[in-house]
């Protein structure tokens, strides 16, 4: 149909394999990353128990790539079998879904702006819950230590954070080696260190607050995430827009396709 002509209405082939070169890319991309998440739960053995997913008390990160994988897998299947089969209905889904997926996120940038001392509540608490669930997954261990090294931070607020679990609160009935201390995560870094220290959290807190400086970050995650927003504003607001402007352009393309096909469909069925 997109090679020939009715009454001088036609498919264009240029927006028509666009779209679906684009979203060929967003497809692959999408089950690579479904991939990974199904990889790592068989590694921790939530596929043999699915029942375990529920039972972390904090974030498992493999839900990331799971929920953006099948996220961009949908939208990725609707718009290139969607633009190489010209299906309005599967054109329709895919530009629909990207405008809903657009409006949920200029709302919650809204919103976020408007209500950022509860994000900065709620923030804490996400934390805090995850710090309590520091040893009981491996992958949000990494995502944890990963978090205080960038911003060089230790718990959320404070290092006294990390008395919410159960190997580092400072208790008298605590017998863990690791009681009043922090993960190798908080510690500064040292230049001439090779090899990283993981005991170097070790009794830490049991020191006072003037000598704690000297071993760890004594800075919050919280207020290093608010400072590093505030230093990458002009990138992280670039970013925004860009996505932004690739998700309305991809709404535009579709729609335009999508009268195009309808067109040519009304020319034949009046010819």
């Amino acid at each position: 149909m997109s090679g020939n002509q009715y009454k001088g209405h036609e498919v264009s082939c240029c927006i028509k394999y666009f779209i679906f070169g684009f979203n060929i890319l967003f497809w692959l991309l999408g089950m690579a990353l479904v991939g990974i998440g199904l990889w790592a739960w068989s590694e921790k053995g939530v596929l043999s128990n699915i029942s375990s997913i529920t039972d972390l008390g904090g974030l498992d990160p493999v839900w990331l790539f799971m929920v953006v994988g099948g996220v961009m897998f949908i939208l990725g299947f609707a718009g290139c079998i969607g633009a190489l089969r010209e299906n309005t209905f599967l054109l329709k889904f895919f530009s629909v879904f990207l405008g809903i997926i657009f409006f949920l996120e200029l709302t919650t940038g809204v919103l976020a702006f408007v209500f950022k001392d509860w994000i900065k509540d709620q923030l804490n608490l996400f934390i805090n819950n995850n710090i309590r669930a520091y040893r009981d997954d491996i992958d949000l261990q990494n995502l944890i230590d990963f978090t205080q090294e960038y911003w060089e931070c230790c718990g959320a607020f404070g290092a006294d954070d990390w008395n919410l679990n159960i190997y580092f609160n400072c208790t008298d009935g605590n017998p863990s080696r690791e009681k009043c201390g922090v993960p190798f995560s908080c510690c500064t870094k040292d230049p001439a260190e090779d090899v990283i220290n993981t005991q170097c959290g070790y009794d830490i807190r049991a020191k006072p607050d003037s000598e704690q400086k000297d071993y760890i970050n004594v800075k919050g995650c919280v207020p290093q995430f608010e400072k590093w927003l505030q230093d990458n504003l002009t990138l992280v607001a670039g970013i925004f827009i860009g996505v932004a402007l690739l998700q309305i352009f991809g709404i535009c393309l579709a729609q335009n396709l999508v009268s195009d096909i309808e067109a040519v469909r009304a020319s034949c069925f009046f010819t």
